[in-house]
């Protein structure tokens, strides 16, 4: 078999059936007029050597054949890659904070080798980062097969991209800093900015959740409290099976209106209605496991410990007393129960912010921005 052979076989072997032996018949056409032209400028057969020169010049069998392919050449093509990369940032993001809450439980108890937590949470937190990716990256190639093109990505305005900085780390520690500058970078302000903006981050932290929630995807180590010696598990109370299909629901819901606000940014109203009913759902699951009192229970060697609460541990002198708490399993679970309970109850008041303001949109005459 000759350099031509091999050459178009390889190619041969990237292209479709039905167009393979026409592709082929093209290429050699093209391959001998290009071994004729060089002869007549040489007086002379080319060599082995000079033929395969012509032939790198030509192309790579891979890049040759990929010219006639149909359909996109990238599985994150150019227009795609921007959206596809602030997906991957944010969700990083996400996954990077669930780990260091994670990772912040687990040291509470005093690990013996706490270099071998932080590099358990470092472990876990790179495989469910390249799933993200991997995740983003099929979508990404579906929609470019497919020319999908959903008109949040067509269909932009200006004032729409404030909410892209939630993808800038820079600039969620400039925000915290209460700096002005980052608010005005990526803060959108109530009524001049996109109403639907700061929901994009929830959709997704939300997302994250309800893939976790319904076993789609797994962080190791998550309920594993490290204490000296053997590590303890933490496993659920009863309120969690008894709530698991309420809170599905309030979750899939959050996300439904989040992406409603995406899609119907200026829907003020409607937004506002579903968020005030879902704050009430929200309410309403907090204080039904507040009331549960027994959240989780740490098991170690045969030993177990619950984390529960009341309205006793919402108490100040406790909170300031924090660090104090025993290192053995008892003590662990007496802390992380002051840190749930609180947890709760900001839970609980953040909800009837939210719930106030919404129904204060409701109420208010609509207006809108004169751009």
């Amino acid at each position: 078999m000759d350099l031509i052979d091999r050459y178009l076989n390889a190619v041969a072997a990237q292209l479709p059936l039905d167009e393979r032996d026409d592709i082929v018949a093209e290429l050699r056409d093209l391959i001998l007029s290009r071994f004729e032209a060089g002869e007549d400028e040489l007086g002379r057969a080319l060599t082995d050597a000079e033929k395969e020169a012509i032939l790198q010049e030509i192309g790579h069998p891979l890049v040759v054949a990929a010219r006639y392919r149909k359909g996109p050449d990238a599985l994150v093509g150019p227009e795609l890659f921007p959206y596809w990369l602030f997906g991957v940032k944010a969700g990083l993001l996400v996954l990077l904070a669930v780990h260091a809450i994670g990772l912040f439980i687990n040291l509470i108890g005093g690990p013996a080798d706490a270099g071998r937590a932080i590099a358990q949470a470092f472990h876990s937190f790179f495989g469910a980062g390249l799933t993200l990716i991997g995740a983003a990256t099929l979508a990404a190639a579906i929609f470019e097969h497919y020319g999908i093109r959903p008109t949040w990505l067509t269909k932009w305005r200006v004032k729409d991209l404030g909410a892209f900085g939630l993808s800038d780390p820079a600039a969620w520690g400039a925000s915290v800093a209460a700096t002005d500058k980052a608010k005005q970078t990526w803060m959108p302000r109530p009524r001049k900015g996109w109403p639907g903006g700061e929901y994009l981050f929830s959709f997704l932290a939300t997302g994250v959740f309800v893939l976790w929630w319904v076993g789609a995807i797994h962080f190791p180590g998550l309920f594993h409290v490290g204490l000296r010696g053997e590590d303890a598990v933490a496993t659920g109370a009863p309120i969690w099976t008894t709530l698991y299909g309420a809170i599905l629901f309030y979750a899939v819901a959050q996300m439904a209106v989040d992406l409603a606000s995406l899609v119907r940014p200026y829907a003020v109203r409607m937004r506002a209605a579903a968020q005030a009913v879902l704050a009430g759902i929200g309410l309403w699951l907090t204080w039904t496991i507040f009331e549960a009192g027994h959240w989780f229970t740490l098991t170690r060697d045969g030993e177990t410990a619950r984390i529960a609460g009341d309205w006793v541990l919402l108490d100040f002198d406790r909170l300031r007393a924090i660090g104090d708490g025993g290192r053995d399993l008892v003590g662990v679970a007496s802390t992380l129960s002051l840190v749930m309970s609180w947890a709760i109850a900001i839970v609980a008041i953040s909800l009837m912010f939210n719930a106030v303001a919404n129904l204060w949109r409701l109420v208010q005459p609509e207006r809108r921005s004169a751009t």
